[in-house]
């Protein structure tokens, strides 16, 4: 049976669809600008905009409404990665709840709430504590999300927040050394160390290429904001190109974000010192802007790769914004 994978973004709405699995066959990709504004509702004007586009993307590129899997957006989501004392999973059930309270800054009533073992130590080593990913979002935030697709008569079958999607699609083996997965979306930043494919920190930080959109405006005079992405996606960070006014305009708003990265790198190698990160991984459209790999290897010492959303699968795969499909590529992986 066919799948369709949708990641709903604030400037885009990216979809892929074909025969899902772990290595997926594609057959349709589709991406519409998303003129609402919105990822997630928050009154009936927006959920009845963002229902129109959703529609038109359906309708336009004919997709599959009979397994159809979200993403939902991580500005949304509250991610936490904490240790335990070893525990049973009737245990970790009875006590989840407590450590959601304590760790999720959203009420018990009105929080729905996922979580995952990520690493239990075997019976031998009871002093080392497991690993435990929660993860937790507004009930009604959901509902209005998910009812933009009742409204349209699907039924949505998987409902998972990006960074599982992002994690799946990047095939990570025990082989692979620790690395920091820095997804650079429009407005977020995720960032997420994983080591022998477990998840060992997950967090969310504001920016993203909005920001950097807006920089290229403000240097730039009678820019509109389309024209000013075009300048940011061609130019980029490359300093023979426009006498390097680009980069000079953006460099003030993506040096934040660097530095949130070399902070997070820090701070996982000083909590695990038997596993440093030697590794950054990028994701997300921005992460194919010229001369971004550069500038993270030249401020982390490290190595810097550019992720392939598409390595295991086949058919019909985007040739251009590969990277902002990694969601979708993920989401048809499951």
């Amino acid at each position: 049976m066919p799948a369709t994978a949708i990641d709903i973004g604030t400037s885009s709405i990216k979809a892929i669809s074909g025969k899902p699995g772990k290595n997926p066959v594609i057959n349709r990709v589709a991406e519409i600008p998303n003129t609402s504004g919105v990822s997630v509702p928050k009154d009936n004007n927006q959920a009845s905009k963002l229902l129109e586009v959703v529609s038109q993307l359906i309708h336009d590129y004919k997709l599959p409404k009979t397994d159809v899997r979200l993403s939902l957006p991580e500005e949304i989501v509250s991610t936490k990665v904490i240790n335990l004392p070893p525990l049973s999973d009737a245990e970790l059930a009875s006590a989840i709840d407590w450590q959601a309270e304590q760790h999720i800054p959203i009420p018990l009533d009105q929080l729905a709430l996922e979580y995952q073992v990520l690493y239990r130590p075997p019976a031998k080593q009871k002093d080392q504590p497991m690993k435990v990913l929660l993860v937790g979002a507004r009930n009604n935030i959901i509902e209005e999300y998910v009812n933009i697709f009742f409204n349209l008569g699907i039924q949505p079958t998987v409902l998972e927040t990006q960074i599982f999607s992002i994690i799946r699609a990047l095939d990570f083996t025990v082989d692979d050394p620790a690395s920091i997965v820095v997804h650079l979306g429009a407005n977020n930043i995720q960032l997420t160390v994983v080591h022998q494919t477990e998840i060992g920190l997950a967090t969310n930080k504001k920016g993203g290429g909005e920001l950097l959109t807006k920089a290229v405006q403000q240097v730039v005079s009678n820019l509109t904001v389309e024209q000013a992405e075009e300048y940011k996606k061609a130019y980029g960070l490359i300093d023979d190109q426009l006498q390097g006014k680009i980069k000079d305009a953006m460099l003030p708003a993506l040096n934040p974000i660097g530095q949130e990265i070399i902070k997070t790198i820090r701070f996982y190698n000083n909590e695990q010192p038997n596993a440093h990160i030697s590794r950054i991984v990028l994701t997300g459209g921005l992460a194919q802007m010229p001369g971004i790999i550069e500038y993270f290897t030249q401020l982390s010492g490290i190595e810097v790769l550019l992720a392939e959303p598409f390595a295991t699968c086949s058919g019909v795969t985007p040739e251009k914004n590969r990277q902002a499909f990694i969601v979708c590529s993920g989401l048809m992986m499951r």
